[in-house]
């Protein structure tokens, strides 16, 4: 999302290359360390009751890197009771570079909602800690049609046994099981729109090409899917009007 915003920077644009598979698997060393806030820090609750627009502190740990540009980073995060995106904060290449999949990060700034994205706006800022954690993918499949799924916004999730549909149709009519951006206006590159479904419900979920680019993994799957595919998936449960995965791994459903 917010591609409007940085489209004429992607030619530069720094990826990361940490983590760009599947990340699943148990919690990693120091994970206790999670359930202990610093003084002056909130709590996930604290942070869920905050107002937009308020200043903000919490604490947090690093669990994918989306982009660097001029000096911003945009942050994927969580602790054990919650996860926060955090977009462009202040970031040195250095540092950047520093924030590898567990690490710990003070991070001060304003509350903000993008579309439905709950998110750390522009211009926070960090310190890293001591202290390392990797959340395990929560399987949220069960969630997808209920009110409480947002209240799992952002977290590192998974999906099992979702069936690919149409996403659009090709030049020639064709039914087509991805896009290139979300009405098929792009190319080889850009964001990748897909279809799944599940009970009857159609969701729309992405590979955001600044997470996951065209080298990678997940965006060769999701190019190979055909409609009517079965298939698990992780990623981090992003919102833009309505539920937006960023997904990060797809493969065929066991």
């Amino acid at each position: 999302m917010k591609k409007f915003i940085t489209l004429l920077l992607a030619s530069a644009l720094v990826l990361s290359c940490a983590g760009c598979g599947s990340k699943g698997g148990d919690t990693t060393s120091d994970s206790s360390a999670a359930d202990v806030k610093s003084e002056g820090v909130m709590t996930y609750d604290e942070y869920v009751a905050a107002p937009l627009d308020s200043e903000v502190v919490i604490e947090t740990y690093v669990q994918d890197k989306q982009s660097w540009w001029d000096n911003k980073a945009t942050l994927y995060t969580q602790d054990k009771d919650g996860a926060y995106f955090v977009y462009n904060i202040t970031c040195s290449e250095e540092d950047y570079n520093k924030l590898t999949t567990g690490t710990k990060i003070k991070v001060t700034g304003y509350k903000a909602e993008w579309s439905g994205e709950v998110e750390i706006a522009e211009g926070a800022t960090f310190e890293i800690e001591d202290g390392n954690y990797v959340a395990a993918a929560e399987d949220v499949t069960s969630l997808l049609s209920s009110d409480d799924l947002i209240n799992h916004q952002n977290k590192f999730v998974s999906f099992k046994g979702m069936t690919v549909e149409a996403a659009g149709q090709d030049d020639d009519g064709n039914d087509v099981a991805f896009l290139y951006n979300w009405d098929g206006s792009g190319q080889d590159g850009d964001d990748l729109y897909f279809n799944v479904s599940l009970d009857g419900n159609t969701y729309t979920f992405t590979v955001e090409s600044y997470l996951r680019d065209k080298t990678t993994d997940v965006y060769a799957a999701v190019k190979g899917l055909n409609i009517g595919d079965k298939i698990d998936m992780e990623g981090f449960l992003y919102w833009y009007e309505g539920v937006n995965p960023h997904i990060t791994s797809v493969t065929a459903a066991k």
